[in-house]
């Protein structure tokens, strides 16, 4: 029996990395918000490897950060090792990544949800979307509670009708063994929506105690202190190694001789899997020919002997499991504390997404995260903070926020939900990203932080702490550009040093010497004149983009310009009640998709699977055509006469 639990202005249903993200932002966005969860135990759980960031991650936690989000905050909170990772490499693609005590993480996020004004937490498992005409009214429970709201934000991650996998055992579940949620997905189908079916999974759980760590390459964490939050204050921090091992001939055998036994090939498992994250048996068999592959063995918390033992993802049955972890040097005695396992469950088609998160058909409903068929917690915390915007922005009757491809890799993985859909658990890459070396994880409060003050995020204080380092940034720069250094035998020695030769001229700029690949800060910082006046709470946050800056300065022009010249296109708005049967000339697969994705701009029309450069040109001309007609229509004296 229905009864009225509450009404809200937002509903938030799952309290995953999605769902504590849009809690927060639209709670703090002045809305009174409702976020509920399956068990309030498991509210900011890590069900897979106790990590955060890494390539492309690492510029989404930052972002998020940016825009006023929480998800590097907590990770730095929880953090018990930090490592830069390719730094052999170019700015655009280096990253942080963390390791992260999972119950701390929990404990940091639940503490901040329970304290934030104007948000509630409870425990609901939500069985129904209310829906009057096209415009969403909330959600009912399965004790009966109703709760109203005007926008309601799914960010069920991969609860919707789960499936356990383990070998030939299957049983209805979430991940960790929690209860899943089976009448949702039959309530989103009743409303029109159309859902996908997608597999992941997850490696086994092993005890410290029973592992010879003498047989592994250890992997420290990095001496210097490093944050995720550009407002994270510089501490100390236990640095708890991972340790690295590898598969053996032996692993490989007796997966081959196994992989009857495994769902994944025996046809048990339905869902479609992660390419980018397969599991250990499909990579014996898709990379036949490697000898070995790397194994990490990475502690789950400080107050805990459980290990993730990441890069063996498996479904295969638990004998199995343990007979394979065993065959790892220094894993010959394991004890296994928790099995992989694979887990099914059903995800909303993207496409049927406004560029915003809100759904197409039904007015007020937003969803983010795994639902939207996406992997990873910092994919779900991207979408989960701008979902949790326009939520409350939809409220105010104010224009959405849609991040452009060219400022954030939220606006890159958005727009590719939307507009191209998914064919299997996406995941962010930095190849997918056009202007990479513009969306770098160093610059992301340079990119986000005045459009989160525009919102209503980003707070005062905040805001002058980052016009504070955005004027030291340009002020260095000008700097640089402007001092002349005079080229003594000290100088050459020091250019010597670092590989390159001395200048050919009595004096030189500083900033021509940064431009050279050889030169670092540190060897400016050695030269008279070279060392900059700044505070030391920013000294290493400001010498580290003014050198990107200085040294990338053309490749940063070059692609400024391409986005430049991108943006005719994305400016070109297409009415959202455009009728394409009216465009005379458009093929019918275009036309078909056209009206399916109804794109927002000319722009994201021609990165629809499909459209070809010939439908892009008669879609312009009949754009074109048709404004033309509005102004002279729109223009004194050109009423008709009857």
């Amino acid at each position: 029996m229905e009864y009225l639990a509450g009404k809200y202005e937002v509903i938030v249903v799952g309290a995953g990395h999605a769902g504590c993200e849009a809690a927060l932002a639209a709670a703090r966005l002045g809305c009174r918000t409702l976020l509920v969860t399956i068990n309030l135990d498991n509210l900011a759980l890590m069900p897979c490897n106790p990590a955060m960031g890494g390539p492309a991650k690492a510029q989404l936690v930052r972002e998020v950060d940016a825009l006023g989000g929480e998800i590097g905050l907590n990770t730095d909170r929880a953090a018990i090792q930090m490592r830069m990772l390719n730094t052999a490499k170019g700015p655009a693609v280096q990253a942080l990544r963390a390791q992260a005590d999972k119950k701390l993480y929990q404990a940091c996020m639940r503490r901040v949800i329970e304290n934030q004004p104007g948000l509630d937490l409870k425990q609901v498992m939500v069985e129904k979307i209310l829906v009057r005409g096209e415009r969403v009214e909330g959600v009912v429970g399965s004790t009966g509670a109703k709760f109203l709201a005007p926008a309601v934000i799914l960010t069920t991650g991969t609860y919707l009708r789960g499936r356990i996998i383990i070998g030939d055992l299957v049983f209805p579940g979430g991940p960790q063994g929690q209860y899943p949620a089976q009448s949702l997905s039959q309530s989103l189908k009743e409303l029109g929506l159309e859902l996908g079916r997608f597999k992941t999974g997850t490696p086994a759980r092993v005890d410290k105690r029973s592992i010879d760590f003498s047989k592994m390459a250890i992997q420290p964490g990095d001496e210097r202190i490093y944050n995720f939050s550009f407002l994270s204050p510089k501490r100390n921090r236990e640095q708890v190694p991972c340790w690295l091992t590898y598969t053996t001939s032996e692993t490989h055998r007796i997966i081959r001789e196994n992989l009857h036994r495994s769902p994944l090939f025996s046809g048990v498992i339905e869902g479609i899997g992660p390419r980018y994250c397969p599991s250990i048996e499909d990579k014996v068999v898709r990379y036949a020919e490697r000898p070995r592959h790397q194994v990490f063995i990475e502690p789950e918390g400080l107050n805990t002997n459980e290990m993730y033992v990441q890069g063996m993802s498996t479904s295969l049955p638990e004998d199995v499991q343990l007979a394979i972890l065993r065959t790892l040097p220094g894993l010959e005695k394991v004890e296994m504390m928790r099995p992989g396992y694979a887990i099914e469950y059903d995800f909303l088609l993207p496409t049927q997404l406004k560029p915003s998160l809100e759904c197409k058909k039904i007015s007020g409903l937003f969803s983010a995260g795994q639902i939207n068929g996406t992997s990873g917690y910092e994919e779900a915390a991207g979408q989960g903070i701008v979902a949790g915007i326009n939520a409350a922005r939809f409220l105010r009757e104010k224009e959405p926020l849609i991040l452009k491809r060219s400022e954030a890799y939220i606006g890159v993985m958005i727009d590719d939900l939307v507009t191209k859909g998914v064919s299997e658990p996406y995941r962010l890459l930095t190849s997918r990203a056009e202007h990479r070396l513009l969306l770098r994880q160093d610059n992301a409060d340079m990119r986000l932080t005045e459009i989160g003050y525009e919102i209503g995020l980003v707070t005062p204080e905040r805001y002058r702490l980052f016009s504070r380092k955005k004027k030291l940034i340009q002020e260095e720069i000008e700097r640089l550009n402007k001092t002349m250094l005079p080229v003594t035998e000290e100088m050459k020695e020091i250019l010597r040093e670092a590989g390159t030769a001395p200048p050919g001229q009595p004096t030189v700029s500083a900033a021509s010497l940064l431009r050279r690949p050889e030169i670092k800060y540190h060897h400016l910082l050695r030269m008279p004149g070279g060392k900059p006046e700044l505070p030391e709470d920013l000294l290493e946050e400001v010498l580290e983009e003014v050198e990107i800056e200085i040294k990338y300065e053309g490749y940063i022009k070059k692609e400024l310009e391409q986005v430049k010249k991108l943006a005719r296109l994305e400016g070109r708005l297409i009415p959202e009640d455009m009728d394409y049967s009216r465009v005379k000339g458009l093929a019918n697969e275009a036309r078909q998709k056209l009206e399916k994705i109804r794109p927002r701009s000319l722009g994201q029309a021609s990165r629809i699977s499909g459209i070809n450069p010939s439908d892009l040109a008669i879609l312009m001309v009949y754009l074109e055509q048709h404004r033309r007609k509005g102004e002279a229509a729109d223009a004194p004296g050109s009423a008709t006469v009857g």
